[in-house]
């Protein structure tokens, strides 16, 4: 167990203990409100929320629909609200069991089934809040709890060194040199007074760095003053997943002394979905506190240095067919979506559209710490069949998306589904659109 009270399922064995299931419960309900005590009565059960949820639609399994998702909720909020007496078996080891297989292993958070419930139920917040109960019980699955302990203790979830982090800005800066044949060109960290801090997602300084210097040589074409952090630079908030409010706030909140240290104007954040959804909406409830900073996404950035002639793009650059994966958590939930269109509208020269798409756009099936949670890759990468079909069906040879999630998904899905396409960000297709006068 960390700082922070993170115990993962694998290296600590749960313990039956009805007591602690009872905190739990107490814990569970003080994160309850109006609006999910009214959801848990108001569900009508008429099923229409199944054929949203990329699980049950492949699967076909009652378990898998929202509605059956929520009534374990609900079951929850029962046992919370009764009466209970010490020693009493409230939750069986079959019913928890159950609730992590089925909160944790047969949802990604994505949204789609409160985009089209009838009665407006925030089903993912249902599902995010019982998450919480079981992280407070240190059932978190091992790979995503590993993952949020790595980002508490080591600054960023990929457990980079600082050292290996300059090092790294430092080798990209040399190769960004080179290719724009300029001497002075810079990757700044920790300069002071800078207009921008930018913060990436820490695999693309694992695996990948040409995005890194894709966004280098974007801010270089607009002329643009900003700096990456020493310290902070994550943008990837794990804590949202497992339902751990005050590690995800401590995790933004990490950013924004960031910002105010090095006297940034604004964050800006690369292209992650739920570090946009995290660091631009959620982090102020988190924080109990009101907005008093600019956070944009990367995508918004570019936008305006299109509008305002700041950098110049030719579309023959990318001549091949592009297609776009719009993430849950930047379009549904983050309400980012027409931003990325435009950019790709005058960055490639063939942009086919999803069918569906925008925020009706099915998931990759990579969000809601799947990824993280190796125990359910059979089945994360079952539903991602769904969004296989999607890709196919537009003929694209190289498929955008603005979330690194969500490329490390499509990339399991392009090999399992031999789909043969090319996966890459939106900020590597603007830079390999630009134009330099």
């Amino acid at each position: 167990m960390n700082q922070l009270g993170i115990k993962s399922e694998e290296s600590s064995a749960f313990e039956f203990d009805q007591e602690k299931i009872n905190q739990a419960l107490d814990f569970f309900r003080s994160k309850l409100d109006s609006e999910l005590v009214t959801a848990f009565s108001t569900c009508v059960h008429c099923g229409l929320c199944a054929e949203t949820c990329h699980y049950y639609l492949v699967d076909r399994e009652p378990r898998s629909t929202p509605a059956y998702k929520l009534s374990l909720v609900k079951k929850l909020f029962q046992r919370a609200t009764s009466s209970r007496e010490n020693g009493q078996e409230v939750l069986s080891r079959a019913e928890i069991e159950e609730l992590v297989d089925v909160i944790f292993g047969r949802c990604s958070l994505c949204g789609r089934c409160f985009l089209n419930c009838t009665m407006g139920i925030n089903i993912t917040r249902a599902i995010r809040v019982a998450r919480g109960m079981l992280a407070y019980l240190g059932l978190v699955p091992d790979g995503l709890a590993s993952t949020v302990q790595t980002a508490v203790a080591k600054g960023n979830n990929m457990g980079i060194a600082k050292e290996d982090w300059l090092e790294t800005v430092e080798w990209l800066e040399e190769e960004l040199r080179a290719e724009l044949n300029d001497p002075e060109v810079r990757l700044p960290v920790d300069e002071k007074g800078a207009r921008v801090l930018y913060t990436i997602n820490p695999r693309e300084a694992m695996f990948f760095p040409m995005s890194i210097t894709a966004a280098g040589k974007i801010f270089y074409a607009a002329g643009e003053k900003w700096t990456f952090s020493s310290e902070n630079f994550d943008v990837t908030n794990y804590g949202l997943y497992s339902g751990e409010d005050d590690i995800a706030g401590e995790l933004s909140a990490r950013l924004i002394r960031a910002k105010e240290q090095l006297g940034c104007e604004e964050i800006i954040l690369a292209e992650c979905g739920h570090g946009y959804n995290s660091n631009r909406w959620e982090v102020f409830d988190w924080l109990r506190q009101q907005q008093s900073h600019p956070v944009r996404s990367i995508l918004e950035l570019i936008v305006e240095y299109i509008q305002k002639g700041k950098i110049k793009l030719d579309p023959g650059r990318n001549s091949e067919p592009v297609t776009l994966h719009d993430p849950c958590n930047l379009v549904r939930l983050g309400g980012l979506i027409e931003e990325q269109r435009y950019i790709l509208q005058r960055a490639v020269a063939d942009f086919r559209e999803m069918s569906p798409n925008r925020e009706k756009n099915f998931c990759c099936g990579g969000g809601g710490g799947q990824l993280a949670m190796t125990r359910f890759a059979e089945r994360r990468l079952k539903v991602g069949q769904i969004k296989a079909d999607q890709i196919r069906q537009t003929k694209a040879t190289i498929v955008a998306t603005p979330c690194h999630n969500c490329i490390d998904q499509l990339m399991e899905l392009n090999k399992h589904y031999q789909l043969k396409v090319k996966i890459k960000t939106i900020t590597e297709l603007v830079a390999e659109a630009l134009v330099f006068d």
